[in-house]
């Protein structure tokens, strides 16, 4: 398996944790309030869709698609590691944006700048693998 396979795996998996880690805590009566539930729901959400499915999705392509040119090469590594630290870096300016943007606070900027490290991990992610989508 090749390592930035397992690099997307592990996140994957520990975002698994977290999301529904956040997920729960807003369901708990005791705990939930209306900031916390503005600051997590959103947090849970990418978490579980951009953190989780996404970026195993992004790890099992890498590691599974079929390998592309003459020398069977699984894509351009700067692209794949791109993606990986785009999409995650995005990823945590959400988690720290979201319960700033609860509270009140001017984030449109960190957010948005969130989303496009993800919009651009995603073309990062189209780009290194689509010649390894063929035809047998």
């Amino acid at each position: 398996m090749p390592p930035l396979t397992r690099w997307h795996l592990r996140t994957a998996l520990l975002c698994l944790v977290l999301g529904l880690t956040a997920t729960l805590l807003n369901a708990l009566p005791a705990v939930a309030s209306a900031w916390f539930a503005l600051a997590l729901a959103p947090i849970g959400i990418h978490l579980l869709v951009m953190g989780w499915a996404t970026q195993m999705i992004f790890g099992v392509a890498h590691w599974m698609f079929p390998r592309a040119g003459k020398d069977r090469t699984f894509g351009s590594a700067w692209l794949g590691w791109t993606a990986f630290w785009g999409l995650n870096v995005g990823l945590l300016l959400r988690v720290v944006g979201e319960p700033l943007a609860a509270s009140g606070r001017p984030v449109a900027l960190l957010l948005a700048g969130s989303a496009l490290l993800q919009l651009g991990a995603v073309l990062a992610f189209a780009l290194t693998t689509w010649r390894r989508v063929r035809a047998a």
